[in-house]
């Protein structure tokens, strides 16, 4: 009679819950190069966005980290925490003996709880797609996004190496894509974005998870390709929104519609790029950093991170060293050094910025950065970039919120990154805290 009794009280304690809940299922999109005028210009092919953004909240801007690259910015998403406390800095990792080649791919390496711990820790379920740092992350349906440094452009193998549970992505190749290849799943193809949501609508209607996480790579490659208004930027737009279309279908088919809220963010926005500049360059001519792949016997090097760059010393205690970089940038002529600004430590350290480094350097809109440390240190370039110091309009990227328990027609002027992940949490009641994000007042209704 007891166990009786302990097992009703425990599904009356879930149901009452689950009650409590302002949604149960909550999928959150990261449209890669995501900009706030895809869903508020008329000009952009994105009718579910453009729906979604007026039927629901959306934000006229999102402030984002620095750098404003891709996986310092999904941590911060799925963390609620700048890249000073999650410790994902880059997209790569500053390795001192020379640049392998390898990102911060592991779950690991994020040091602070994420969503999908909180999610696990309810005993909820997760679901993810070719989401930045989550190989081995606590999911419960995970395609990561990983690849091997010597595996050439193969990205199919390594995700199918890294898959959880073991033969998933054999599973959505036999119910939803068919055998995926390099032809038909290519980041140079919109066909990628076609399947990632045809895999994650699948997911929805049949296993039904209380958070799915999904990443969309299209736009941010044909805007380095061709800048923001590249021709085939307004043809990748289209396929992240088609994708969201596919994911929205699903959650009416499976009955969940009403309990279901998509939020749609991003990592950054765009710049157009004219300028490159190399500032390892500088340092090499100082003999301070070698030409070598391993940076010879160095002892400073900028490790640059799309339109931004960081100092490190090989000894951080190398004060001798910072004196002469900084004198090697002073000594520049006036046309060079109006094309950045120098982001000292303590600024680094107030937008929660990687704190190894002695200090950073932000080009002004439309330059970008090289890591090279041979050639001129000033050569033109082309197409789009991001990176920058999160201060200006262009480099701000999106967020619209839609469906269960998000207020219809809530405009928010501007939000940081790391506010997206406490809504998430308030709509799932999950036990976790952000450490850099708030609750934003009113884009959520009132339980």
């Amino acid at each position: 009679m007891k166990k009786v009794l302990f097992i009703l009280t425990l599904l009356a304690s879930f149901a009452a819950s689950a009650q409590e809940r302002l949604s149960d299922h909550v999928v959150l999109v990261s449209i890669d190069g995501f900009r706030p005028d895809f869903y508020m210009e008329e000009k952009w092919p994105a009718a579910y966005l453009k729906y979604m953004a007026e039927n629901g909240a959306k934000a006229e801007g999102v402030r984002g980290v620095f750098p404003t690259v891709t996986y310092p910015s999904h941590t911060t998403l799925i963390t609620g925490a700048k890249p000073a406390r999650h410790g994902v800095f880059y997209n790569s990792p500053f390795e001192e003996n020379g640049q392998t080649g390898a990102w911060y791919w592991f779950e690991n390496q994020i040091k602070v709880p994420t969503l999908w711990d909180a999610v696990k820790a309810k005993g909820m379920k997760s679901a993810s797609f070719i989401w930045p740092v989550s190989v081995d992350a606590p999911i419960d349906y995970n395609l990561p996004e990983f690849w091997y440094l010597e595996g050439g452009s193969d990205r199919i193998q390594p995700m199918r190496d890294k898959d959880v549970p073991d033969g998933f992505l054999e599973e959505l190749e036999l119910e939803v894509t068919g055998k995926l290849n390099q032809r038909t799943f290519n980041g140079d193809y919109m066909n990628r974005e076609d399947r990632t949501g045809e895999m994650a609508a699948y997911v929805l209607e049949k296993y039904k998870p209380n958070l799915m996480t999904l990443h969309l790579i299209a736009t941010d490659h044909f805007q380095h390709e061709g800048g923001r208004d590249g021709e085939k930027v307004a043809f990748a737009l289209a396929a992240a929104d088609r994708a969201i279309g596919k994911i929205w279908e699903a959650a009416e088919r499976a009955g969940i519609a009403d309990r279901t809220t998509i939020i749609v963010s991003g990592d950054h926005g765009f710049v157009d790029v004219h300028t490159r500049l190399a500032p390892n360059v500088w340092l090499q001519k100082e003999g301070l950093i070698g030409k070598e792949k391993d940076r010879g016997n160095w002892k400073a090097a900028f490790h640059t991170s799309g339109a931004s760059a960081f100092l490190h010393l090989k000894d951080k205690n190398d004060q001798a060293t910072l004196k002469k970089v900084r004198a090697a940038i002073e000594a520049l002529p006036e046309r060079t050094k109006k094309l950045f600004r120098i982001v000292e430590k303590e600024e680094l350290n107030q937008v929660g910025a990687d704190p190894n480094a002695s200090f950073g350097i932000a080009p002004i809109p439309g330059v970008a950065m090289s890591s090279s440390a041979t050639g001129n240190d000033v050569v033109s370039g082309g197409g789009g970039t991001h990176g920058y110091f999160p201060e200006f309009k262009q480099i701000e990227t999106g967020f619209v919120a839609f469906g269960a328990g998000v207020q219809k027609g809530k405009t928010i002027h501007i939000m940081g990154l790391e506010d997206v992940a406490p809504l998430i949490s308030e709509l799932l009641q999950l036990d976790f805290e952000a450490p850099d994000g708030v609750l934003l007042p009113g884009i959520l209704k009132q339980k």
